[in-house]
């Protein structure tokens, strides 16, 4: 398994065409200079990689991991249930079912196994790093800050919107 020094987020992914939805999640992270990784592997397909990858990510100083499945999509579950780090869920749309089966995989987890599953797709994915940030910002001051000032960017652009509609 490769290691990459420095990482605090793991972007883990179930399949390589989930790529274009977590790409989102890792947009939101640099635009934040947070060190993070991408990792693929399978619940059902790698189990013993996703395993190894469980053992090692609290070693290496990863503190959030994120994931995005489609379809079974138990990837999140598998991987909450075998660490202690936060684990945030992004449900992708990859069957005819529009990411609904992907939702209640990663939603219906037993008590005791949480993750935190955000909206199917691309939002859930932009949301998932801002919630792996926020999570990190409880004990990062520089972080915070950053967090702050998106916020107040976000609230500065509906204002912009509504005067423009003024016009």
């Amino acid at each position: 398994m490769q290691e990459k020094a420095g990482v605090i987020v793991s972007v883990v992914m179930g399949s390589d065409s989930d790529l274009p939805v977590m790409e989102e999640a890792v947009k939101v992270l640099e635009a934040f200079a947070v060190p993070h990784e991408l990792f693929l592997t399978s619940a059902h397909r790698t189990p013993e990689r996703t395993t190894a990858f469980c053992r090692g990510a609290s070693k290496r100083g990863v503190r959030v991991i994120i994931v995005g499945a489609g379809a079974a999509a138990h990837l999140a579950g598998v991987i909450a249930s075998q660490t202690l780090l936060p684990v945030i869920g992004v449900p992708i749309d990859a069957t005819s079912l529009q990411g609904l089966d992907a939702l209640f995989a990663t939603v219906q987890m037993p008590g005791g196994i949480p993750v935190a599953t955000m909206a199917i797709g691309k939002a859930g994915a932009k949301n998932a790093a801002l919630l792996a940030i926020r999570i990190l910002a409880l004990e990062d001051a520089d972080l915070l800050k950053k967090l702050h000032s998106f916020v107040r960017k976000m609230a500065q652009e509906v204002e912009r919107k509504h005067e423009n509609l003024k016009k």
